[in-house]
């Protein structure tokens, strides 16, 4: 039986900025190579600068490399135009950053069915969802209240519901616990553990906390432009 293809394949990305000081160019992702199977878990760690959050950008279609193919579930990311991205964007990945993100004027759920507003497809029983997963995460009692009346680790909680809410194929996570205390970075560390294999959903981290990373199913470092297994 043919093996299944992967769900993510970087094939030679580089992305390199021009340099303000010089005439040269600043190369940060030198020729990037990875796989990433469907269901699979995995953390990508390294100093600062070293490009983790370009890299998952590319991932993710906000930033688009120099040259190399992007490809999600078969299909080349860099070949499509701003209006396939955006869809792409809204149905097949998910985006969890260390910022929260939520919108102060909106409650829980409200900030939770954002998502589903761009596409009436989306919005059959996404509210249904979304209170299924708030009470999975542990917000029931919090869904009317607003983020500035809950706290920093329910926020964050509440954005992973907000990225899960589309059922996405692809779960990318930028720092996710880096602005959370030890005891409620543990928990958010555990939460996307069991949401990776819950929702079916692949999760690629970005990180610097070694005890998120350790729990994923690989650890990659990003060195010197290029990603190597740990």
């Amino acid at each position: 039986m043919a093996a299944e293809r992967a769900l993510l394949e970087l094939k030679s990305v580089v992305m390199r900025y021009d340099s303000v000081q010089s005439a040269e160019h600043l190369e940060i992702l030198r020729g990037v190579t990875l796989e990433v199977r469907r269901g699979e878990s995995v953390a990508i760690v390294g100093p600062s600068g070293s490009g983790k959050s370009t890299l998952l950008n590319i991932i993710g279609t906000l930033d688009k490399p120099v040259s190399g193919e992007v490809l999600l579930d078969g299909k080349d990311l860099t070949r499509l135009d701003e209006k396939q991205l955006a869809h792409v964007r809204n149905h097949q990945i998910g985006f969890v950053f260390q910022a929260h993100h939520l919108l102060p004027q909106c409650t829980v759920l409200e900030n939770v069915l954002v998502p589903t507003l761009a596409d009436k497809t989306g919005q059959a029983g996404a509210e249904e969802r979304g209170r299924k997963l708030l009470h999975r995460v542990g917000l029931t009692e919090r869904i009317n209240h607003r983020p500035g009346q809950i706290s920093g680790g329910e926020r964050q909680r509440a954005a992973v519901v907000r990225a899960l809410i589309m059922k996405p194929q692809l779960l990318l996570a930028d720092e996710p616990t880096g602005a959370l205390d030890r005891n409620t970075s543990n928990e958010l560390s555990q939460l996307l553990v069991e949401l990776n294999r819950e929702e079916n959903v692949t999760l690629i981290v970005v990180t610097h906390s070694p005890d998120l990373a350790t729990r994923m199913g690989r650890v990659l470092e990003l060195r010197e432009g290029k990603l190597v297994q740990q």
